[in-house]
């Protein structure tokens, strides 16, 4: 039997920036990925549509696998020969149970590799402003499981823990937090001791409550604190009205959607990011070039009949120049034709190719395009035009006017998606979500696609464009315009919304 082999993953704590290099790379890798419920939806929306998945989540006593399942499913993934990750929130051996996960592997022989990730214990004090050590106050930190066992009290030696002088971190703890507090009390620890919970910590809901250990279970209970949580108790807690940083970024707090296809959102969604926003990238839209293009292979071999190539997004400049190399059609035959892009991205898709671009609207859309062409194009000249099948009409709408001859060439479908880990319609009905970033007409339609019966009036729209905005408000939502048709622009009009929003 062919042995696959096992890598426990740790996912870190919910910010899918705190995910290792290493982390992502064994997710793209995987053949099959077994998750549970403290992977963050960031983490999550990173996970490839065509991954094979397991949800073995288990969250405050709910589960949909018991650990002995999990263990067993492990096991046999891993005897399938291939390669398994098991994808944990936080690190693996941080009361993660990794160790009882790796025993049956050992005891089949099933070879293993251990990614330890960012733990909660010390990211999550982190996000709040709360260094767990700092030499004015305490030496040492001290990480204790807050389980519940069978009693509903935690088993723990608190005398010790009070002798220690040093920041206590509780790790799943919400339930026992009366019991926790009552516990140092009576162990003779200081009633006055500066002690805070942490809930959702590092996503764009965190909150922290702090207080002095006496009160802390009032507070706690006033907020409304719920899971996941953790429980820190040292006088490094007084020091978050200092160091508090996480919502003070222009997007901290903001928990952003953005539905470009995959291979586009990097930009957009690292802008976002670097502003302090959470970003679910949930992909509306795929495209995928056209086989067997029996007229794009023609255009190719009569590119001399042509003037002008004009391209109206990123995804044509591919496919294009990935027809042009398929053809064998020397890049030198592009030599004497003029260039046109709908906007800057496009432009840059072009140049990459070294080629400069002739003609770029002052307004990036399909209508000034085709004006802007009718003052350039000379008479008798003839322009290509390869897009998607369904590409906007204003733009041909224009040279039909101006009476310029054009060959209108499909060369990639734009499909709806809705095949990724992360359910849209769930997430929508389920949590706050401050902003949706829409690109283009069709990814509206793609996201409302996939959103199901989710109520729209709830999203505030940013769009790049007219048309774009114009597809979110047929379908009751709040739309609003980026100054510009850039991806620079949309992440600005998204933090000046938040920023207003926060003043409000």
């Amino acid at each position: 039997m062919t042995k696959g082999k096992v890598f426990l993953v740790g996912a870190g704590p919910s910010d899918a920036g705190l995910l290792t290099l290493k982390a992502r790379r064994l997710i793209e890798a995987a053949d099959v990925i077994l998750y549970d419920s403290l992977v963050g939806d960031g983490v999550l929306g990173l996970i490839p549509p065509d991954k094979r998945l397991i949800n073995v989540g288990k969250r405050a006593g709910h589960a949909h696998m018991s650990q002995e399942e999990i263990n067993r499913t492990i096991l046999e993934e891993a005897q399938k020969g291939i390669k398994v990750v098991r994808l944990k929130g936080g690190d693996p051996f941080m009361f993660g149970r990794g160790g009882e996960e790796l025993e049956l592997l050992c005891e089949h022989g099933i070879p293993f590799e251990i990614v330890p990730g960012v733990t909660s214990a010390v990211a999550v004090p982190a996000y709040a402003g709360i260094p767990v050590t700092h030499r004015d106050f305490c030496s040492s930190v001290h990480v204790i499981t807050g389980h519940l066992k069978d009693d509903d009290k935690p088993h723990i030696d608190y005398g010790s823990l009070v002798k220690l002088n040093g920041t206590l971190v509780f790790l799943m703890g919400v339930g026992a937090l009366k019991s926790i507090c009552e516990g140092l009390l009576l162990a003779g620890m200081d009633p006055e001791m500066p002690a805070a919970i942490l809930e959702k910590g590092t996503t764009s809901e965190q909150r922290r409550v702090v207080s002095v250990l006496k009160d802390l279970p009032e507070e706690a209970k006033k907020q409304g604190v719920r899971t996941p949580a953790i429980i820190i108790v040292g006088k490094v807690c007084g020091l978050n009205d200092k160091f508090h940083w996480a919502e003070d970024r222009p997007l901290g707090g903001a928990r952003v959607i953005v539905t470009r296809p995959k291979e586009l959102a990097s930009k957009l969604s690292g802008r976002l990011m670097e502003a302090g926003a959470e970003v679910l990238e949930i992909p509306a839209i795929q495209t995928i070039a056209i086989e067997d293009n029996d007229r794009l292979a023609d255009a190719l071999k009569r590119l001399g009949e042509y003037k002008w190539i004009v391209f109206t997004s990123q995804a044509g400049v591919d496919v294009f120049f990935a027809a042009l190399k398929k053809s064998r059609v020397d890049i030198r035959s592009l030599g004497g034709l003029r260039f046109a892009a709908i906007g800057s991205a496009t432009e840059k898709a072009i140049e990459e190719r070294g080629i400069f671009v002739d003609l770029v609207p002052e307004k990036y859309d399909g209508e000034h395009l085709g004006m802007a062409l009718t003052k350039l194009v000379g008479q008798h000249e003839k322009l290509l035009i390869p897009r998607a099948r369904i590409g906007s009409r204003e733009l041909t709408e224009a040279l039909d006017r101006a009476f310029i001859d054009y060959d209108d060439i499909p060369v990639y479908d734009t499909l709806y998606r809705n095949d990724g880990v992360l359910n849209l319609n769930e997430i929508l009905n389920t949590k706050k979500v401050d902003y949706v970033a829409f690109t283009s007409a069709s990814t509206v339609r793609g996201f409302a696609a996939a959103a199901g019966d989710a109520d729209f009036s709830k999203i505030t729209a940013v769009c790049i464009g007219r048309q774009t905005a114009d597809a979110a408000v047929q379908l009751g939502m709040k739309a609003v315009i980026s100054d510009e048709i850039t991806i620079e622009s949309l992440a600005s009009k998204i933090v000046e919304l938040h920023r207003r929003a926060k003043a409000m």
